[in-house]
């Protein structure tokens, strides 16, 4: 990365950012059941599916130089990016400043498409816990706040996509569920995340595997140290074309998993970038694990995949 990439852009080129308030209507509730306003199976689920009040959300949003919210001519592209086990909707902005202080992730994208490497675009930084806790940041296997992690697609799908297409002039338009209008939207979403958004990214969207306390579903597998997988999330890989995993966490879903579900979904994923530090002691293994067989099982489905290891790189932002 160049470092001029690392100081912030001319005063016209900077980009803003802001936090926002949304309404959640799918989330795990004191009871570790799933709340929702749609009809979810409770076999899908893996747990029972109530009616609950909504809840609201925060994010942070990111929005490009030169933004007009008058404007609903020019249409933009969004990234999702999802934040790690102990942090929240700011870790991006606030967890890796630039010299001065400002958010580095958002001096580097005033640069990016200051010089045309890409198109101005909208990036969105949720908090990745679904649940009536949500802004609980504790490390607890046993915590609804930690199982919120294993059903942020719901809130995805349902809460978040629809409220962001509502409210900015985006590309895609999610209510639009004709077959061209879904094949075309995805091409205009990207999602990627860093470490337990890394196994969101991979295990959510792609879909592999939700886990769950063995203290409460009991000792099965024995991987996973406190957390056991219980079912397969469908994914939402016909909403997303292009996916990011950075140093994914410990339950990611192995690659021969996340391959099959990437040939059986009906829509091929475009880009899949993969990238860990080798001195990880963290994600390591796990990412050498999701990666293994992966691009076979996903034959011609599978577009682009890049698997980028950090030499010497461990588990920060640097990689």
């Amino acid at each position: 990365m160049p470092e001029h990439y690392k100081q912030a852009a001319p005063e016209d080129q900077r980009g803003q950012w802001i936090e926002l308030t949304y309404p959640v209507s799918h989330y795990i509730d004191s009871s570790r059941q799933l709340v929702a306003s749609h009809a979810i199976d409770e076999t899908e689920a893996g747990r029972k599916v109530v009616r609950g009040e909504r809840i609201n959300k925060r994010c942070h949003i990111y929005l490009p130089a030169g933004y007009d919210p008058e404007d609903r001519t020019r249409r933009y592209n969004v990234l999702y990016l999802l934040h790690g086990v102990g942090g929240d909707h700011g870790e991006w902005l606030q967890g890796n400043p630039a010299p001065d202080g400002q958010p580095l992730i958002c001096h580097i994208l005033d640069h990016l498409i200051a010089e045309g490497e890409i198109e101005p675009l909208i990036v969105v930084f949720p908090n990745g816990r679904s649940s009536h806790d949500w802004t609980d940041r504790s490390f607890d296997f046993a915590g609804t706040s930690m199982l919120g992690f294993y059903y942020f697609d719901y809130e995805l799908r349902y809460d978040l996509i629809p409220y962001i297409e509502a409210n900015y002039p985006t590309c895609a338009n999610i209510s639009d569920t004709s077959a061209d209008a879904v094949i075309r939207n995805r091409l205009h979403r990207a999602i990627g995340g860093l470490s337990m958004g890394g196994m969101q990214a991979l295990n959510l969207i792609i879909g592999g595997y939700r886990f769950d306390s063995a203290e409460l579903v009991g000792k099965r597998t024995g991987e996973h140290p406190g957390l056991e997988p219980t079912v397969r999330a469908t994914g939402l890989i016909d909403l997303f074309g292009y996916v990011g995993a950075f140093s994914n966490a410990p339950t990611s879903s192995s690659g021969e998993v996340l391959g099959n579900r990437i040939r059986a979904c009906g829509h091929p994923l475009h880009l899949l970038y993969m990238t860990c530090g080798d001195a990880d002691a963290i994600s390591f293994d796990v990412y050498r694990r999701s990666i293994a067989g992966l691009k076979e099982q996903a034959g011609d489905a599978l577009g682009d995949f890049y698997q980028v290891v950090v030499k010497d790189g461990v588990h920060d932002f640097h990689v």
